[in-house]
């Protein structure tokens, strides 16, 4: 089992950056908006509807349940946080340590290697998806 670590010093098994890789392919989402969420949070109501595409964080409009589903499954597979302030939980989003190891990398490789997603991938990510399967 080959472990990467990242400069915070946290280890990820080859299992998890697959998982984490499938599941960022598969989302509906463009590298743009990882790579904001990085830098800043970022709200669901600017990734939804004609605001999403504005950003260039979507190639089409996505109604909110259908955002909000996706990063959550996003959470769960750990590449997303939802962010909190004072009064608890917010509507925004930031980046996880393993995110951004995986925003890198496709930065890093952009141009070289395509991230579409394969049938196979859609596929396994929708069976972990509907099961909530932690593999």
């Amino acid at each position: 089992m080959t472990v990467i670590k990242t400069r915070q010093s946290i280890q990820y098994s080859d299992k998890t950056l697959l998982r984490a890789d499938r599941a960022m392919r598969c989302a509906p989402f463009r590298l743009r908006l990882f790579a904001t969420m990085i830098q800043q949070s970022v709200a669901l109501g600017a990734i939804a509807h004609l605001t999403g595409v504005q950003s260039q964080y979507t190639a089409s409009p996505l109604l909110e349940l259908r955002v909000e589903s996706e990063l959550l499954w996003l959470i769960q597979v750990g590449l997303l946080r939802r962010e909190v302030d004072g009064q608890g939980l917010t509507d925004s989003f930031r980046v996880t340590p393993l995110g951004r190891l995986l925003v890198d990398k496709w930065q890093h490789n952009q141009g070289v290697k395509r991230y579409s997603p394969t049938f196979s991938d859609r596929l396994y990510n929708a069976v972990l998806r509907w099961f909530r399967l932690p593999i």
